[in-house]
């Protein structure tokens, strides 16, 4: 094999914008990892493998055997909140974690204290940060980079990247302030209200050459500014919007049900869900935002203008209610009605009951380790390879975002053999059919 990744020599810094259920579910499931006293489930990075070549040795190693992935016991975490609390007082108010598996990384979670967050009210009217910085959107900036620099000497880390598991921000679409590096740059001067605080976190990251994974549906790194950004300090960036629970259901389903040509005349989605991130969501403002990218994604898959008489009448309709009682414990129900042979109507209904944050974690974990893992083997700008993890995921300009989990999943594992100098895998079996030919 023949590869230019950079081995992950040194410390990992973690630093996550919004230090909540995700978040601190994330950080106290890589603690207990780290002490043996549970398993990495979920997290593709530490659980999956990867099919490689004609080798006769090992031919599905484990993808962390495979990439040079930074190891856990090399990570060191950190972040922001708007909240005070640290991550192990969080992670109690919570209630994503048994009080028992928390008692036993008491110590690694204490020791973890947010910084003041990059905070605008506007953006999240529900939530009332107390932790928050003050001054201009610029000073705001400034001040976050002197964070990300500040941690990284503290901890000595060799390498730092940032993954936003912060609340949705209100629904707002792009202006002429985010179409260059220049024109936001400007905009930031002027402490001009169209940009968003996560954009800052992102801003601040990217100016640093520190790799940004968006786990929300908010703007942020979707502009044109940023992936110029990106690209000139040569860094990855990846959005936006963790692919959990519902969504995650219709990126199995609905390529399947495209694949067999079944018609599909409507999908009713409803949830409830009782955490910080559904109370954020109780805005109309918010919602919109989840909304859009909730609603994009069969869209995608089915694409009604290739296929109007199976998908050409389409309705689709996304709900989301906060429901304190849940909690963290999210509850999903889909109606489908599907038609197949002759017209003849048939119905699928999902009630999926899922853990928001125990399915979220896993995917922050694994945007973490491959976006680092992408800037030691010199990629930078969109990593269209980590769609396989978001709702909505960017692609660059005038390219068709790929939303069917399974092409997502092929095009991740071929991006890692690609970088370790293996062959790809199309499943053509050509080289099967070469062989029965020349067996003849």
């Amino acid at each position: 094999m023949t590869s230019n990744v950079k081995p992950a020599e040194g410390k990992l810094g973690i630093l996550i914008p919004g230090l909540g259920a995700v978040a601190t579910t994330l950080i106290a499931g890589v603690e207990a990892v780290k002490k043996g006293l549970s398993q990495p489930i979920g997290a593709l990075t530490q659980m999956g493998s990867i099919r490689v070549g004609k080798r006769t040795e090992n031919r599905y190693p484990k993808i962390k055997d495979f990439v040079p992935l930074a190891d856990l016991n090399e990570i060191v975490f950190g972040g922001w909140d708007v909240y005070a609390d640290n991550v192990y007082e969080a992670a109690v108010n919570a209630k994503v974690l048994e009080p028992s598996l928390l008692t036993s990384v008491k110590d690694e979670l204490e020791s973890i204290k947010p910084m003041k967050a990059a905070f605008d009210k506007a953006y999240a009217k529900n939530l009332d940060g107390t932790h928050v910085k003050e001054g201009t959107r610029k000073q705001m900036a400034e001040e976050l980079m002197a964070d990300i620099q500040k941690f990284q000497q503290e901890n000595n880390c060799s390498r730092i990247v940032l993954v936003w598991c912060g609340s949705t921000e209100i629904y707002f679409e792009e202006s002429e302030i985010h179409q260059s590096v220049e024109k936001f740059e400007k905009a930031l001067e002027d402490d001009d209200m169209r940009i968003a605080p996560s954009m800052l976190y992102a801003y601040a990251a990217l100016k640093l050459g520190i790799p940004f994974a968006n786990g929300a549906p908010n703007l942020t790194v979707d502009i044109p500014a940023m992936v110029e950004l990106a690209r000139s300090t040569e860094t990855p960036i990846a959005g936006k919007d963790f692919k959990t629970g519902q969504t995650l259901m219709k990126t199995i389903l609905a390529p399947g049900l495209a694949a067999r040509a079944l018609g599909v005349k409507g999908w009713f989605s409803t949830n409830i869900l009782g955490n910080r991130d559904g109370w954020v969501l109780d805005d109309p403002d918010n919602f919109k935002t989840k909304e859009v990218s909730k609603l994009s994604v069969l869209e995608d898959i089915f694409q009604p203008d290739q296929n109007p008489e199976l998908y050409g009448e389409l309705y689709h309709k996304v709900r989301i209610n906060y429901y304190p009682p849940h909690g963290d414990n999210k509850e999903s129900w889909d109606n489908i009605d599907i038609f197949g042979w002759l017209g003849y109507q048939m119905q699928i209904k999902i009630n999926f009951l899922c853990r928001d944050s125990i399915l979220a974690a896993p995917i922050a974990l694994d945007l973490a380790l491959f976006s680092d893992l992408a800037k030691r083997a010199g990629m930078s700008g969109i990593q269209e390879w980590l769609s396989f993890y978001l709702k909505s995921p960017q692609a660059a300009p005038g390219l068709h975002p790929e939303h069917d989990i399974f092409k997502q999943l092929m095009k991740l594992q071929n991006t890692l053999r690609h970088m370790m100098g293996e062959d790809l895998i199309t499943h053509l079996g050509l080289d099967y059919y070469q062989d029965v030919v020349e067996s003849m």
